[in-house]
This record gives C-alpha cells, structure tokens and sequence, in this order.
C-alpha cells in the first residue's frame, strides 16, 4: 500500500513513522522547512517512553507530484494550510484514493469534499500527545496513541479495510468506525471547549476543573456544541456533558491545550476553526453559542499571533 503523510508533523509525523515501520507500506512524508531538511539528514525519531523509533530511511519530501498517485492520503495539515494542502494533494489522488484527514474541529472535511471530490474523502479522529520537540523529533507523552477512521457514508470499503489490517500491524491503537461523524463531533465537544477555556483563562486542566467558575463555564461551552451537533443532526447520545466531563477529571492536571501553548509562544490559533467555527454554525443554524462568543472575541486579537501594541 502506497501512503502520502500530508503533514508530517507531531500527528502525522508520528503514525506515519508506525506505519513506514510495519510490513507492507511505502510511506511518503509531505514536510517543509528545517523539519523535512532535519528528516531527509538524520531520519524520522519518534521519543516515547512507549515504544521509541528511529527511522533512517526515510521518503520525505515537499512536492507531492514526486510522489505521485497513492492509495490513501494521511491528512494531517493545521486547519489554516487546509486549502493550500487540499490543493496540493492532487499530484497524490488517483480513482480510488482515500484521504483521510485527522484535523482538528469539524469543517476541514468539507473543504476536502469541495477540492478533491466527496468520493476521495474518509472522516478520521487523532487520540494522542504529541510534539515536535526539534526538527525531525516528534515527542510522544503518555501511551495513549489512537487512530480512528472511516467512510463519511458509514459502509465498510475495500480501501479502509485494507488500511485497517495494516493499521492494526503497526502499533498503535486502530479502530474502524462505522459512525465516524459521530467520533468527530465527540471530539470536537471536548476540544473546542477545552482549547477556548484553558486559553482564556491561560491555566491547565486540573485548574480548570478545580477551581468552580471555569468548571462551569467549560460544561456550558461543551453543551453548546453538543446542541450544535443535534442541529447537524448528529447524535452524541444525552450524556455528552457528563462523559466530557469525565474526560476532564481524568486529565493530567498539567495537561493545556494545543492552543494554549501556541498562544503562550505567541504562535498563531486554530481559532477560526474551534470557537470560531461553533459561532459561525452557531450563527448558521440558530442556536446560540453565548460562551464560546466571549471565547472567539477574547482570542480573536491573537489568532494571527501576538498583536501588535502599536496603534492602528
């Protein structure tokens, strides 16, 4: 099986390392800049406490028609480069081909569809702590490692299947999902909330949890995308909040969001299309999302990165 890592950063970077290591896959990496020069110089290094890897030989490259058509695509890109990859992806995409995109939040997918055509588009979900700790360095903390995946319309495929038996030979956790909007949304209840409130407030899980204002305000956040979700008409069954919840208090008390670490290192915020993307659905299907509001104006002066103080 042919595999393009379309993003091969800590998430891509890291099952595609697993699935170049197992039998049976010729795993390309779509990466750029000192972390492709890094990889095509020293290999590919997953640090896990786990199971660490050090790949040597490794397929990278930054021009996907090098590459050329492929049997699945791993979709890995931050979901501001979504059409730029989309686009790039052509090179890579023949009758046949899956993408699979493991973005964060809920309306990437759609872009997919509308670039490359709904027939090349699968749904994933990424359940792992990961980052690049240096160029060609991927750090994984903690042994949570899971890759869910599956067809938009739910019906069992060749082309997933195929990926599947692989998938489940290559190290980590690999579930075949049947209702993969469902796992999406189920994600995404968890992550826009705590992605906006762990920024706002700029402190941790355990923070968030204990202290009662912010535990509040994390729950009514999850509920606005729960009711979000039944307007989409995808249902997340009536104990959403209570299993989020559950989510929260098994956390590392540590443990912050993606987003708050690129707000503290003054990066920019996948914003737009976290609390950005519940208010303009919010907005889109009439149902109010009051909390994440206050969270997408309150971030929405560092979404491009640490403002400027100098005047307009």
């Amino acid at each position: 099986m042919r595999i393009a890592i379309m993003g091969a950063g800590a998430v891509g970077g890291y099952f595609g390392a697993r699935l170049a290591a197992a039998q049976g896959a010729e795993v390309h990496f779509i990466a750029r800049g000192p972390h492709l020069e890094a990889i095509r110089r020293d290999g590919l290094r997953i640090e896990s406490e786990a199971a660490p890897l050090h790949l040597t030989d490794v397929r990278a490259t930054d021009d996907p028609a090098e590459v050329g058509p492929v049997d699945l695509v791993l979709f890995a890109v931050k979901l501001w480069d979504t059409d730029r990859a989309a686009e790039a992806c052509r090179p890579l995409v023949k009758p046949g081909t899956v993408v699979v995109t493991v973005q964060n939040g809920v309306t990437g997918m759609d872009t997919l569809c509308q670039i490359l055509g709904r027939e090349h588009v699968a749904g994933g979900v990424a359940h792992i702590g990961a980052t690049i700790a240096a160029p060609g360095v991927i750090r994984h903390t903690g042994t949570l490692a899971r890759l869910t995946y599956g067809e938009l319309d739910g019906r069992p495929s060749p082309r997933l299947t195929a990926f599947h038996a692989l998938a489940e030979a290559a190290g980590f956790e690999a579930v075949l999902s049947a209702a993969i909007l469902r796992a999406q949304w189920e994600k995404f209840a968890f992550l826009a909330p705590f992605s906006g409130v762990t920024a706002l407030t700029r402190q941790p899980a355990g923070v968030i949890r204990r202290v009662p204002e912010s535990r509040a305000l994390f729950l009514d956040a999850v509920a606005e995308v729960a009711r979000l979700a039944r307007a989409r008409d995808v249902d997340l069954g009536t104990g959403i909040v209570a299993r989020v919840e559950a989510l929260l208090d098994g956390l590392p008390p540590a443990m912050t969001s993606s987003m708050l670490n690129d707000l503290t290192r003054g990066g920019r915020l996948e914003l737009p299309w976290l609390s950005g993307a519940v208010v303009q659905l919010g907005s889109e299907l009439g149902v109010p999302t009051p909390v994440h509001r206050v969270v997408a104006a309150a971030l929405a002066p560092y979404a491009d990165g640490a403002p400027s103080n100098s005047p307009p």
